[in-house]
């Protein structure tokens, strides 16, 4: 890791100061709502034009661009909002929150001389951060830039990822014109995650080693932690040293490819059956990375309270919070994992093919159960038959941003990752959120193909994100799963109305017949409908090789219904 990069004191304006840090800590892009830190961005222009500031049509949008951005290259995202947009900017922060993923919100604030006067536009907003944030702060001084902007970064990186915000005095963020005496010095440690990497306790090595030689029905839970960490390599090298089956949380999806003998799949909430099944029946759990929260454990059912527990976790809050842990373990999960195979050395292999055997009855009995629906040729389309068709023609080098809601429950249970190489990113809460988030991880690895999976309900918070993706030609491929309807609420609609689906009920959760294609086409994108199953891989073979941002409209049942959690 390279020292700091230390400058000798100047008179300079926090505009150019802060130009000189962002492009110091390797900032690519700035996605921001007009009008914030202007001086700021006249500077970069400047000083460091290779950093391309993309102006969205909404402050959540410009958080979850960042997140994406963040999730896919490891560095810290950068968005921004003057101070009239800073509450959407805080509520696009919850999904970044909740994922780990390390943003650093910029917004204007207020200035001493009119506070309480109601100024226009002006509100306390900075209690609205500190619920999603790890670090909060008010800048009211331009020589407190070089101090704060390091910590900013500092915080985003370490121990758990996490977004942090800052505010700068002026609804616009003007204190940026004042000047001081600054140096624009960096750590470059922090401008990528892990920041550091804390090895485990020999002890607790050991430990883990003697619950997992004891047991006979293993399983590894595979979290976020392992993408952040660089650790799915030396995961699979683990599962296959011990021969454990692996499944992953949402949010770690592509820690374990499908395409693996030893992957079960998503477990939790929005997940494969094959997965809890196996959590289900295991007699110890490990989890690597991972809080073991809700969703991954489909509210603590799987595993049950009482089962045989190994966590590894760089957050020490997490070690035991949800389930009494047999095993603690505190580390990084990329150098607890090359400390347990070295600690093993050449310890035989352990027998255990009658639970791998149990194992692949589990993936028969699922695959058997949804053959037909993943091959049917129904019009409307069913997403079963959509996720396989997509697991047939993604890139081997592609990155999937999922929507949440069924767009997370079809893709958790009937789409596989067949390439190591393959990202997977997630909602971790916000419907919405994907399209805007694609747009943020293509322009992270812009040499990538990148695609979005959505539905009309999902694409439709944040539409007029398609200009700004025509317009800085981020040529993302968005698939719409277009069955007019946000049919995930009907189960619930249908129980509140005594399972009388009257007009009023249905007009609760259905939507009006919309023409993505004619959309995307008024704002310079290429708009492609497909209606039957067999036309799907044409149309994606397509939309890989069109130079501009892509929408897929295509046509499925509305009453498809994503199968629900099993327990057992």
């Amino acid at each position: 890791m390279s020292s700091p990069h230390v400058n000798a004191p100047a008179e300079t304006t926090g505009a150019e100061l802060l130009a000189d840090m962002l492009a110091g800590y390797g900032v690519s892009h700035i996605f921001h709502v007009p009008a914030v830190l202007r001086h700021t961005l006249a500077a970069l222009e400047h000083r460091h034009p290779e950093v391309d500031p993309v102006v969205t049509h909404g402050e959540k949008s410009a958080v979850y661009m960042a997140d994406g951005y963040a999730r896919v290259s490891g560095r810290p995202g950068v968005c921004a909002a003057q101070v009239v947009g800073a509450l959407n900017l805080a509520a696009g922060l919850r999904d970044a929150w909740l994922a780990h993923s390390p943003v650093v919100a910029l917004t204007g604030g207020r200035l001493p001389s009119s506070k309480f006067k109601q100024v226009y536009q002006e509100v306390d907003d900075v209690p609205a951060f500190e619920p999603v944030t790890k670090f909060n702060a008010t800048i009211d001084d331009v020589a407190r830039f070089p101090d704060m902007v390091r910590q900013a970064f500092r915080v985003a990186t370490t121990g758990v990822p996490g977004p942090v915000h800052l505010q700068f005095q002026g609804n616009e963020g003007q204190l940026d014109r004042e000047s001081a005496v600054m140096s624009a010095d960096v750590e470059p440690r922090f401008a990528q995650v892990p920041a550091f990497r804390p090895a485990p306790e020999p002890e607790a090595v050991t430990a883990a080693l003697a619950a997992i030689a004891s047991a006979e029905r293993p399983v590894i839970v595979a979290g976020g932690g392992v993408r952040a960490s660089g650790a799915t390599e030396v995961l699979r090298r683990v599962a296959e040293r011990w021969r454990i089956p692996v499944a992953t949380s949402a949010n770690g999806r592509d820690a374990a490819p499908d395409s693996h003998p030893l992957s079960v799949g998503v477990v939790g909430t929005y997940s494969r059956e094959t997965a809890n099944r196996t959590v289900a029946a295991a007699d110890l759990v490990v989890f690597i990375g991972c809080t073991a929260g809700g969703m991954t454990t489909h509210f603590w059912t799987v595993p049950r309270p009482g089962a045989r527990i190994v966590h590894i976790d760089i957050d020490p809050e997490a070690l035991g919070r949800h389930y009494l842990t047999e095993v603690p373990v505190l580390g990084d999960a990329r150098t607890t994992l090359e400390a347990l195979l070295v600690a093993a050395g050449s310890e035989p292999e352990p027998d255990r093919a009658a639970w791998l055997g149990t194992i692949d009855g589990f993936r028969r009995d699922w695959a058997d159960r949804y053959r037909d629906v993943m091959e049917s040729d129904a019009v409307p389309m069913r997403p079963e038959r959509l996720a396989r068709e997509l697991t047939r023609s993604l890139p081997g080098d592609s990155i999937v941003a999922i929507d949440t809601g069924h767009a997370g429950m079809w893709m958790a249970q009937f789409l596989d990752l067949a390439s190591p190489e393959q990202r997977y990113l997630r909602s971790a809460g916000h419907l919405g959120w994907a399209f805007p988030a694609g747009l943020g991880a293509k322009c992270a690895a812009p040499e990538r193909p990148t695609f979005v999976f959505t539905g009309d309900a999902g694409i439709l918070y944040h539409l007029g994100e398609l200009e700004t993706a025509v317009r800085k030609r981020i040529n993302t491929i968005t698939v719409v799963n277009n069955n007019q309807g946000g049919t995930q609420s009907r189960p619930g609609f249908d129980r509140a109305y005594g399972g009388r689906a009257t007009e009023r009920a249905r007009a609760m959760w259905t939507y009006a017949d919309t023409d993505f294609v004619a959309l995307a086409e008024s704002m310079g994108a290429l708009g492609i409908r497909v209606d039957r199953p067999r036309d799907l891989a044409g149309a994606l073979e397509r939309a890989v090789a069109a130079d501009r941002p892509v929408v897929l409209d295509v046509r499925t049942e509305v009453d498809a219904i994503a199968p629900a959690a099993v327990t057992a």
